[in-house]
């Protein structure tokens, strides 16, 4: 069963900076694209940045980029997504997510796995 188990969440002031682990498991993990997302209350989910199987490219939607990074480790499954300079409109309930194409995790299309989510705030 594939699941992702997401780690690195909470509190953090506007300026400051969160880092994130996404630990896979059930699925070959180095053949997928990856994906951070976000939610907030209301909203449908929004793609943030995205990364290809083999950690080649990476992409970040304009909101957040330049500020966010994602980076992968294949040999541990791990997925390492990095939020910097941090912004109260960053506060979301962040999700790791799984692609089986680089395409999808590159335009945050064509999801196949999800984790449980990771509840992010910023406030001063």
């Amino acid at each position: 069963q594939a699941r992702q188990a997401e780690s690195g969440g909470g509190l953090a002031q506007p300026g400051g900076s969160l880092r994130f682990s996404c630990a896979a498991s059930g699925f070959t993990f180095n053949t997928y694209g990856m994906s951070w997302a976000r939610q907030v209350p209301g909203k449908g989910r929004e793609w943030v940045s995205g990364i290809y199987s083999d950690g080649s490219d990476t992409y970040y939607a304009n909101p957040v980029e330049g500020r966010f990074t994602i980076s992968r480790d294949n040999d541990r499954n791990m997925l390492y997504p990095q939020m910097n300079i941090l912004k109260p409109d960053d506060t979301a309930l962040y999700y790791c997510a799984a692609h089986y194409s680089d395409y999808g995790a590159s335009s945050g299309t064509g999801y196949d796995y999800w984790g449980q989510g990771t509840q992010v705030t910023v406030s001063a």
